[in-house]
């Protein structure tokens, strides 16, 4: 199975920013246990801060692989571009966010995006990323 992990702007900074509300880890050093803990998923990550590139990304991707995982940031709460982009390839995703948007500022409660995803998967920390590709595996295998 082929999954490819898509995190949108400011993740980049993981590990420094909001230590409180998103951990002290970076994405890097946790896709790395990722790896470890899916050993048979061939798992790619890719990283941006433009939305553009997320739709690139998903358009390139989304008729050729089995799963993508999207945390979009803050395009969650406004593109519908990017909403867009995730109904028109074949491949499912989920969207993931590692704090819980539900209890947080206002508007952070709407998100555009999930419309069109499989399933949303919020508040459970990084460990939502495991969360998601175990739910790929248990409705695709």
């Amino acid at each position: 199975m082929n999954v490819l992990i898509i995190n949108g702007p400011n993740l980049n900074l993981l590990g420094t920013r909001e230590p409180e509300i998103y951990g002290n880890q970076t994405f890097e050093n946790y896709f790395k246990e990722l790896v470890k803990l899916f050993p048979k998923i061939n798992l790619t990550y890719f990283q941006t801060n433009h939305e553009g590139y997320i739709i690139d990304k998903l358009h390139a991707e989304g008729f050729t692989i089995d799963a993508i995982i999207l945390n979009p940031g803050a395009y969650t709460h406004y593109s519908y571009a990017i909403a867009d982009a995730i109904k028109a390839i074949t491949t499912p995703v989920i969207e993931v966010h590692i704090s819980n948007i539900n209890q947080r500022e206002e508007f952070r409660r709407n998100s555009v995006t999930s419309t069109n995803c499989k399933h949303m998967v919020t508040g459970m920390g990084l460990n939502g990323y495991a969360i998601a590709i175990e739910w790929f595996l248990n409705k695709m295998l």
